[in-house]
């Protein structure tokens, strides 16, 4: 289970800073930010833009273009949904919909109660094995109801 630090001005320097010395180093500041708060504040943008000197428009840019990065803080557990093609054929949009019923939010949204963040990711790679989920990081292949079920009784408890 991910557990995410309390947002700190302080401590995201301390995180960028761990980065500073790479070449292009905004994609890994901004995935560290991401795992050590569990989403991009938009306090961030401004400290990211100055520290690498480019714009805030330019950092806002790419917080934005990646579905990854989240701009809220995420439940205590993060289950991922592929909506690639391949899952899609194999049933993924009946076990989507099952998720939302049973979790009582849509995709990209957390549950009432915090314990759950339910988001959609755009392939898995595991197409030969279609439908595919991700429970805090751990990837789950042939993916029915059932096991989906179990998913989100663990992600629930």
């Amino acid at each position: 289970m991910p557990h995410y630090e309390p947002w700190s001005e302080e401590r995201a320097e301390a995180v960028i800073g761990e980065f500073a010395h790479l070449e292009g180093p905004l994609m890994p500041m901004l995935h560290a930010v991401q795992e050590t708060f569990g989403y991009v504040p938009d306090a961030v943008v401004p400290m990211l833009a100055e520290r690498l000197n480019v714009s805030r428009a330019e950092v806002h840019g790419v917080v934005t273009f990646y579905h990854d990065f989240r701009h809220e803080p995420a439940g205590q557990h993060v289950l991922k949904l592929c909506r690639a093609e391949a899952c899609q054929a194999a049933g993924g949009d009946a076990l989507a919909a099952h998720a939302e019923h049973k979790l009582g939010c849509k995709l990209g949204e957390t549950t009432a109660d915090g314990r759950v963040t339910v988001e959609p990711i755009y392939c898995l790679g595991l197409c030969a094995t279609a439908p595919s989920a991700m429970l805090d990081g751990r990837i789950v292949a042939r993916l029915n109801e059932r096991r989906l079920d179990a998913l989100i009784s663990e992600a629930q408890s």
